[in-house]
């Protein structure tokens, strides 16, 4: 069985993901899914692995689900549920980066807007396209509506139309839209930035993205004053208060340019 994702491990903690089912323009099915949740996976539990890089093949990043297993009337296949990719990316402690690099559709544009950063093509077709199948954007709405003003999302998710990467990253559903000869040296850009935070401190901050505009205010500011504490206290938090006022880089970015 040919894999459909491709992962590459390099010297300074970076594993870049790569979606290689062109031929079924990345679509979501059941090996595609179980592959990069395995990914994921192995990403989380290597503590070599500081930042994960999820980029693709060919002109089309992710076309959504894979519509071949789902037109028998029977219920979809457990493996392809794209819930699996979601609840671990939000959950992982690693910083995930979106180098969109393709056409976003339906579910791709879900897991493009799951991403902690992303950057995508400026000419990238992006849409909530399930309307026009007659079915809806459930499972991505709960990635999607967090970025998303109300009268947006119900714009975008209600007309079914496509829309460019511009308009994506004007909407929230990705950090930023650039042209093509600048996305790698932007990516490597927004890497080379994640390097130089403390691992426990990105996992840390990661958790505060999704979890306090979700709290009520005072029991937000009582978790995070803790938090707070805790980080300050904590041994990656000393060392890098030595390494700013010693003026010489902390441990975890040593050897950075």
């Amino acid at each position: 069985m040919t894999a459909k994702i491709r992962t590459n491990l390099s010297g300074s903690g970076v594993l870049t993901v790569t979606l290689a089912d062109e031929a079924n323009r990345n679509a979501l099915g059941s090996q595609l899914v179980t592959e990069l949740v395995e990914a994921i996976d192995r990403a989380e539990s290597d503590e070599t692995v500081r930042v994960v890089v999820v980029t693709n093949e060919g002109r089309v990043f992710c076309s959504g689900v894979d519509l071949s297993e789902r037109t028998s009337g029977a219920p979809a296949p457990p493996a392809a549920d794209p819930a699996r990719i979601f609840r671990r990316v939000v959950r992982s402690t690693k910083p995930f980066v979106g180098r969109i690099a393709g056409h976003a559709i339906a579910g791709g544009t879900g897991l493009a807007a799951v991403m902690d950063i992303s950057v995508t093509l400026e000419d990238a077709k992006f849409g909530f396209t399930e309307v026009r199948l007659g079915v809806a954007p459930a499972i991505i709405s709960v990635v999607c509506l967090p970025k998303m003003r109300r009268a947006d999302a119900a714009a975008a998710f209600l007309r079914g139309a496509r829309f460019d990467g511009r308009e994506a990253a004007r909407l929230g559903l990705v950090t930023e839209a650039v042209p093509e000869v600048e996305l790698d040296d932007r990516v490597e850009e927004i890497v080379a930035d994640l390097l130089r935070g403390g691992p426990e401190a990105l996992a840390v901050t990661k958790s505060l993205v999704h979890q306090v505009p979700t709290m009520e205010f005072d029991a937000a500011l009582e978790w995070t004053s803790s938090l707070s504490a805790e980080r300050f206290a904590s041994e990656e938090g000393q060392e890098g208060m030595a390494a700013y006022l010693e003026k010489r880089p902390p441990s975890w970015a040593e050897g950075l340019d």
